[in-house]
């Protein structure tokens, strides 16, 4: 399996480095490769990644029960929660900064501060290939393949945002990130209650940076590439379950 795991990073590595070379995403209205992939990413949080939470926290409420250590009954979720409104939140603060800043300087403080968030978004990714409570192969595959096309939204964003800053900087931060968080998943191996909480907290990231891409009126989105991404990878996942 660790060796799996490095094909889905050196994936990940690649959609980082390469995704600039993707021409056909470019344009306005969005490109429906775009809408796709965020569809994609939509259905593996509602079809994987929340029956993975709830597990997690079921583990809380039986180690509560044994008299180990409990926050709340529903812990998990609030960490969920936690990451979707810390992760707008750092968007918010970013895109009113530039918007003071006049957006000329794009490699001041809220550049960094963006990418430095990014950072530790794929270092969660990288760290949770080798540590997710669903294990196997098909479980591997179905995770590499929603999260290569997330990172590719995420990416295209980005670049948008910062221009040539991203090609030369941001990219590199970001695959290295990933790189450094599936290294950290041999040398640090967390508790199933760590890990839960990471994974709470990555779902609402996930979440919130999904909509983010597809919502604004901006972005000119297709909603029929969206839905089929989303019923296409929904469908896969309940016949691989």
């Amino acid at each position: 399996m660790p060796a799996l795991t490095a094909v889905s990073v050196l994936l990940f590595v690649l959609v980082h480095l390469f995704v600039g070379a993707l021409r056909f995403l470019d344009g306005v209205p969005r490109s429906r490769w775009l809408s796709l992939a965020g569809g994609v990413a939509v259905a593996y949080v509602f079809m994987h990644i929340l029956p993975e939470l709830n597990a997690h926290q079921q583990h809380v409420e039986t180690r509560t029960e044994a008299g180990g250590p409990g926050l709340l009954e529903s812990e998990i979720y609030l960490v969920a929660m936690a990451g979707l409104a810390v992760f707008y939140g750092l968007e918010r603060y970013v895109r009113a900064r530039r918007s003071e800043m006049g957006g000329d300087d794009l490699e001041s403080g809220p550049f960094w501060l963006h990418a430095g968030s990014f950072a530790l978004y794929n270092l969660l990714i990288g760290y949770l290939l080798l540590h997710r409570e669903e294990t196997g192969v098909l479980s591997l595959v179905t995770y590499t393949v929603a999260m290569a096309l997330h990172f590719v939204t995420n990416d295209y964003g980005l670049r948008q945002d910062y221009q040539s800053v991203y090609d030369r900087k941001a990219r590199w931060v970001l695959a290295g990130a990933v790189v450094a968080g599936w290294l950290l998943g041999f040398a640090v191996e967390l508790s199933e209650l760590a890990v839960g909480l990471l994974f709470a907290f990555l779902s609402g990231g996930i979440v919130l940076n999904v909509l983010k891409e597809e919502l604004p009126e901006d972005r000119k989105s297709r909603f029929l590439p969206f839905a089929g991404g989303l019923a296409g990878y929904a469908a896969l996942l309940l016949l691989a379950a």
